[in-house]
């Protein structure tokens, strides 16, 4: 969704225990010897089923808030997901706000109990530290902090001055070309700056602004209604995630603005921060031919699971193919222009 245009992508840009001292060994047996005692496997964790109400009223005599009604796979006991659930509620506390891409995080700190749209988020933030439990929770918890500052949600419905932001970002919702549900594409029209000091200037306006269109893709996603759960890191795609297209039209990649450059490193680390797998698929469409050669020079640094992620095409005809002929018809689709078809920002 949109950073300004001139700045090569990073692969932050594409996405984005303590240690238990060993026990002495024990003395060997001198007389008596007991038989050993075969281990008691773990049982899964059973995350609670179907229509399940939570009726046990806390210590204040509030009861707790009411199962969604939908169902996770059973978790192994020592899952990441099922220490995540645990470690939750002293997160909540220490950022004092619980809420992520309009979903209230519920610390039930029980898997057994745990609400099924606050696992859509631990998931996402697991996933995106490759299931490292340490990573994610400090991830979530700046997150939190971050979101209780800066208000992203307000930033998605705040109206934006016109002459600063006018045809820069859209979304749009189509049916793909394979995909069994709607695709969520934000556009991001580089080319449409007409001044950098009015666009970029405060940097702090255009944060604003970038911050809530991304938020506003990220609604589209209607996580609050998801049904499905998000499968483990490694064991299948996050169906709930958006597409970014970042047309680069006649945009000059040999003079850099440095008003662009500082508001796009800014919106980089931000995007990269506190919106973990929140993007499936990243275009960069009216590339020179001439510059396609940094993006595959790019692939050398950056993971395989990162530039899997990328597609570079040198003219925006060519995103049909890509996502179904339902884009808009500058990127050779059957549907209207993008400013007619695609939702912006509102502007005044």
């Amino acid at each position: 969704m949109t950073e300004p245009a001139v700045v090569p992508p990073t692969e932050k840009h594409i996405e984005s225990g303590p240690v238990v001292d060993p026990q002495p060994a024990a003395e060997p047996p001198t007389e008596e010897v007991v038989p050993e005692v075969e281990p008691v496997k773990a049982e899964p964790v059973k995350v609670a089923d179907k229509a399940e109400v939570l009726s046990t009223p806390t210590k204040s005599d509030e009861p707790l808030p009411t199962y969604s009604g939908l169902s996770w796979p059973d978790l192994e006991q020592d899952h990441p997901l099922v220490k995540f659930v645990e470690a939750l509620p002293a997160i909540l506390k220490s950022a004092d706000y619980d809420e992520v891409y309009g979903i209230t995080l519920k610390a039930r700190g029980d898997a057994t109990k745990a609400d099924f749209h606050t696992l859509l988020i631990l998931q996402k933030f697991l996933r995106a530290n490759k299931n490292e439990l340490e990573p994610a929770k400090e991830q979530l918890s700046k997150t939190l902090v971050w979101r209780k500052e800066f208000q992203p949600e307000k930033a998605a419905t705040a109206t934006y001055k016109k002459d600063k932001f006018n045809g820069l970002g859209f979304i749009t919702i189509t049916d793909g070309k394979e995909a069994e549900r709607p695709q969520i594409v934000t556009w991001n029209v580089y080319g449409a700056v007409k001044d950098y000091e009015k666009t970029f200037v405060p940097v702090e306006e255009f944060l604003q602004w970038r911050i809530g269109l991304m938020e506003l893709g990220v609604s589209k996603l209607k996580l609050a209604e998801a049904t499905e759960p998000i499968p483990n890191y490694g064991e299948g795609d996050d169906p709930y995630q958006g597409i970014q297209v970042h047309d680069y039209k006649s945009v000059s990649f040999l003079r850099m603005d440095p008003r662009a450059k500082a508001a796009s490193k800014q919106t980089i680390q931000m995007l990269g921060d506190y919106y973990p797998e929140t993007l499936s698929r990243k275009f960069f469409v009216n590339v020179p031919l001439v510059m396609q050669w940094m993006f595959a020079a790019m692939k050398l640094f950056v993971s395989a699971e990162t530039t899997k992620k990328f597609t570079v095409l040198s003219d925006g005809v060519y995103v049909k193919g890509e996502l179904g002929d339902a884009v808009p018809k500058e990127y050779g689709g059957r549907a209207g222009p993008l400013e007619e078809v695609g939702e912006g920002m509102k502007l005044e």
